[in-house]
């Protein structure tokens, strides 16, 4: 029995190979891209640079009549990903300016890299003596290792599971010296963080693009190449950088500290409402909310010196047309303001797409159908899309004009006036989508304001 072996120890050494085996085991490769597109994203990111490339990478979907499916990875585990073959394209934000091993189709932004910090240096040779941190992998880090080339000294801590808005946070907070943020991540940022600032900028501009293996399918390169040189010619992809980008910075930095202490503070009170309105319409209650802080900063008394009231600022007529019995009671503005933005909506043409209908709706809620009609009307003459918030929004501030609203068919408005809700709201907009749920409690659904006894007065509880 001496050569023998004790079943015991083969089963043993079986069941570790087994477990050795399917530890190492990996994600299969990606299907062929006409039968499914995996597409890489950054993992954990719910910012606006995210939404903006989903919505890319969903037209180029549709271009090519195919499926998606989005692979979330952190930006250091991109290039290794594609190169394996795990997903056919990366739309993580990667700054294509030195390849890296990857090939990037056309750039569809090019923006600027720059140094926060919360005692900002003068020159670039004073960040090797701060504490920088960048998230691994993504183009601010890269942007970094190219400045480095000029000064050998310049160090930083390449951090994982965290997205920019993460470390610009701990910035402000002031337990982080420095990082590095491109201009539109920063002007989204100081809606929060209204200290921030940029130093300067470190290198060349990002150019951002689409990543593809260097081995990988030729023909659905040549199709993102197509793709974006038609996005760029026809103006969808300008009209989608304005849709996302266009508004952030409209806010002054006391407006985004007084809209996100009132957030925490007073749309607790009100969001059961803002949700019963949206289960009803169908449009979003932090839409709705924008809304009504923009209208009457959350205030159900609110009366300006035309006679427009409550949340919603509802005209009588409005009031009227919503059936309406009392303009100061919170649920009956917020359910009337929604509804009535609602019908707009649905008297737009249907060709419009629900992402523009919206902000085109908001304008004739401002302004009135009519007036949207004339703005519309407009751009088709200038060779404008009358079906897109971008390009209309450049005709409405024409409606004060002598020489255009004499020519139109509802006459004078004040058009610029309704840019600057639209693009205000989209603002809170963003912002409120981007709050952690819990910095806006649903309360129980107490009275916000009740009628002092023998009398029409109010007070707040």
């Amino acid at each position: 029995m001496a050569n023998s072996v004790h079943p015991f120890i083969i089963v043993f050494v079986w069941l570790s190979e087994v477990l050795l085996v399917g530890c190492n085991l990996t994600e299969p490769p990606a299907k062929p891209w006409r039968e499914e597109l995996t597409v890489i994203v950054a993992q954990g990111d719910s910012s606006v640079d995210s939404e903006f490339e989903q919505q890319l990478v969903t037209l180029f979907a549709k271009q090519l009549q195919v499926k998606t499916k989005l692979l979330p990875l952190p930006p250091d585990k991109v290039t290794p990903a594609l190169l394996k073959g795990r997903a056919h394209i990366a739309i993580a934000g990667l700054r294509s300016n030195e390849a890296g091993g990857l090939r990037f189709a056309s750039s569809y932004q090019t923006v600027s890299e720059q140094a926060i910090c919360n005692d900002p240096p003068q020159r670039m040779a004073g960040l090797t003596g701060k504490t920088i941190a960048v998230v691994a992998g993504s183009a601010q880090e890269a942007a970094l290792r190219e400045a480095q080339q000029k000064l050998p000294a310049l160090h930083w801590a390449a951090r994982h599971r965290q997205t920019v808005p993460d470390l610009l946070s701990e910035v402000s907070a002031g337990k982080l010296e420095c990082t590095v943020a491109n201009e539109v991540q920063l002007a989204l940022a100081r809606n929060y963080y209204p200290k921030l600032d940029a130093a300067f900028d470190i290198v060349s501009p990002s150019k951002l693009a689409w990543a593809f293996a260097p081995d990988g399918d030729e023909a659905l390169f040549a199709e993102a190449q197509k793709f974006f040189s038609l996005i760029k010619q026809d103006g969808t992809l300008r009209r989608l950088l304005d849709r996302y980008y266009g508004h952030n910075e409209r806010l002054e930095p006391i407006d985004s500290v007084t809209f996100i202490t009132k957030a925490k503070t007073e749309l607790p009170h009100l969001r059961h409402l803002f949700e019963e309105a949206a289960a009803l319409t169908g449009i979003d209650w932090q839409l709705l909310a924008a809304i009504g802080y923009h209208e009457s900063h959350w205030n159900p008394l609110a009366t300006s010196f035309t006679n427009v009231r409550g949340i919603m600022m509802l005209t009588e007529e409005t009031a009227d047309r919503m059936k309406v019995t009392d303009r100061l009671d919170p649920r009956q503005s917020i359910l009337a303001g929604a509804g009535y933005l609602q019908l707009i909506k649905e008297q737009l043409p249907p060709r419009i797409p629900d992402e523009e209908r919206t902000w085109l709706a908001l304008a004739a809620y401002n302004q009135g159908l009519g007036h949207l009609e004339d703005a519309r009307v407009l751009a088709a003459r200038n060779g404008l899309n009358a079906d897109s918030w971008s390009d209309v929004k450049k005709m409405m501030p024409l409606l004060a004009q002598p020489q255009y609203f004499e020519q139109s068919k509802h006459g004078y408005a004040r058009g610029g006036e309704a840019v600057v809700l639209v693009e205000t709201v989209h603002l809170y907009y963003d912002m409120l989508k981007h709050m952690d749920t819990h910095e806006i409690p649903d309360l129980p659904a107490t009275p916000f304001h009740l009628k002092l006894p023998g009398t029409n007065k109010f007070r707040l509880p």
